[in-house]
């Protein structure tokens, strides 16, 4: 191997896990032994580390709902127990390097001191856009970490990384919050304060409150912490954003390359991009030349800092198990109940902490339009679709509000607002809390449009999406059906959505209540027409 160049598990840690731990393969030469055979499918043609044969691998229960899982495990486990291996971890690629520099002609990346020939991995096809000299112009001034693969004497880059991109050791430069009048709305007003949310500006990272401000060592503590990418610019069904949970720890410079970003994403779909939900690092989350959400948006993250890893590791131990759950599709995703966001934040309230819930947008609104829209829109699927966006809850809809709300939870830790003793995950977060901090990261330059702040309700997107149909960007992709020799015989039938009620009560209304009607105007029309 090339000085300078590295297996991909030589990265240090995946979270809060030693890397040593694990092994790379794909999942098609990684053997029987893990992960559990769905996600050796979703990934076989993926890079993946694995944890080795003696670690402690997450479970799952066999014909039980997800979270009813998570709640079960959660309340035999001992607080103090040790953490959980996820089944893999999307490393990418095979290799890596740190402290690298991209030649201003993007032709070769320096390591060591040694100029190795770069070229870009492919575009996937379905990719709009991509890595170009504006991208070249960017990184070139920036100390890099870099995944890729090594073809002879060449480098070819599969994800590029600002590696000072950092979040301490040291506390992160204080900073007040916009003046509002609860902490949810600072939080909106801090996201929205630059133009198209930061997009185009620099990375900042800032403390927003500590317990012991002459503490300002964070070196080696525990992070929880919770990220939100913003609204593309060119895709008008992604305003909304994206959610995902994120843990690790402080390094010694402060590294959150090494962060394990928990993505959940449809499984049921070939992703434009390239995505796969798993468990990924977070400079492959945000970095990788064609999934990485940094190349389609700015991203937020609000950093929980702990004094003791033990609730981090509660909730990744967690989400390990709902991914072998969601690989087996006992979990199955369903944008508008069923999504990034959703899956987080059950998972969260699965484990003990209630987060606060704002409610659907409307009910009564859903039930009024369905029949206009399955007239308008010459859809069922899209009456019920639109429904079920109504019906739910939106902090399990919306990634800005979920983040306003765990923000707004965590204020009130800081408060002395203790929880009550039953909520497990909660009175850790209350006890462990240190410091929060808020980590903006910008849009990296590509021939990508640049995106903005994500919205935070059903009426801020609508004002977002021209109103006329022929306008919308959307991308449409290939379905990737789940295969049948993959289903296992203990799985549950996926629970029925609120509108597959709307549907049956409109469709009687439809073929019973209408021509009723009609026949009691017709009658009414015949006495009057007999009277005269």
């Amino acid at each position: 191997m090339t000085l300078g160049v590295a297996g991909a598990t030589a990265a240090g840690h995946f979270g809060l896990y030693d890397a040593s731990a694990f092994h790379v393969a794909t999942g098609s030469t990684c053997g029987d032994a893990a992960p559990i055979r769905q996600a050796r499918w979703y990934f076989r043609h993926e890079w993946i580390a694995l944890p080795d044969a003696d670690a402690p691998m997450a479970g799952y229960t066999r014909g039980v709902a997800t979270f009813d899982d998570v709640r079960r495990w959660a309340a035999t486990r001992d607080a103090e127990a040790s953490i959980d291996f996820p089944p893999l971890v999307w490393v990418s690629a095979p290799v890596l390097v740190r402290d690298a520099h991209l030649a201003a002609d993007g032709a070769t990346l320096t390591v060591a001191g040694a100029a190795l020939p770069l070229r870009p991995t492919a575009k996937i096809p379905l990719n709009r856009s991509y890595y170009d000299a504006a991208s070249i112009a960017w990184l070139a001034p920036l100390r890099l970490t870099a995944r890729g693969t090594q073809d002879g004497a060449s480098f070819v880059l599969r994800t590029a990384w600002p590696q000072d991109f950092t979040v301490g050791p040291a506390a992160a430069p204080p900073r007040a919050l916009p003046a509002a009048p609860a902490p949810t709305l600072a939080l909106r007003a801090l996201l929205r304060e630059l133009p198209q949310g930061g997009a185009r500006s620099p990375y900042a990272a800032n403390t927003l409150w500590q317990r012991d401000t002459g503490a300002t060592d964070w070196t080696g503590k525990a992070v929880l912490a919770f990220m939100v990418n913003g609204a593309q610019g060119d895709d008008d069904e992604a305003h909304a954003g994206h959610f995902a949970i994120v843990t690790g720890r402080v390094d010694a410079e402060g590294h959150i390359g090494d962060w394990l970003v928990n993505n959940f994403y449809s499984l049921d779909i070939e992703s434009e991009k390239g995505i796969l939900a798993a468990p990924v690092t977070l400079d492959n989350y945000l970095g990788d030349l064609n999934a990485g959400q940094s190349w389609y948006r700015p991203t937020y993250m609000v950093v929980a800092v702990l004094s003791s890893a033990r609730a981090a590791a509660l909730v990744q131990s967690a989400l390990n198990r709902v991914y072998n759950q969601f690989y087996r599709h006992q979990l199955v995703y369903y944008h508008p109940s069923t999504n990034c966001t959703s899956i987080s934040v059950d998972t969260l309230r699965a484990l003990g902490w209630p987060i606060h819930a704002r409610g659907p947008t409307g009910r009564l609104l859903a039930w009024a339009s369905f029949p206009y829209l399955a007239l308008t829109e010459r859809s069922i699927a899209k009456a019920q679709l639109s429904f079920d966006y109504l019906c739910t809850d939106q902090t399990r809809l919306f990634p800005a509000a979920a983040l306003e709300e765990v923000y707004g939870g965590l204020v009130a830790f800081t408060r002395g607002e203790r929880p009550p003793d039953n909520d497990e995950l909660a009175r850790m977060l209350c006890d462990d809390l240190d410091a929060l901090a808020f980590v903006r990261i910008p849009q990296f330059p590509s021939s990508r449009a640049f995106g903005a702040a994500p919205v935070v309700s059903i009426a801020e997107y609508r004002a977002r999406v021209p109103r006329d149909p022929a306008r919308r960007q959307i991308v449409p992709v290939p379905s990737r059906p789940f295969p049948a020799d993959l289903r296992d015989d203990d799985l549950l039938a996926p629970p029925a959505h609120p509108s597959d009620r709307a549907l049956v009560v409109w469709g009687t209304v439809s073929v019973i209540g209408i021509p009723f009607l009609l026949w009691r105007a017709w009658r009414r029309w015949r006495r009057g027409r007999v009277a005269s």
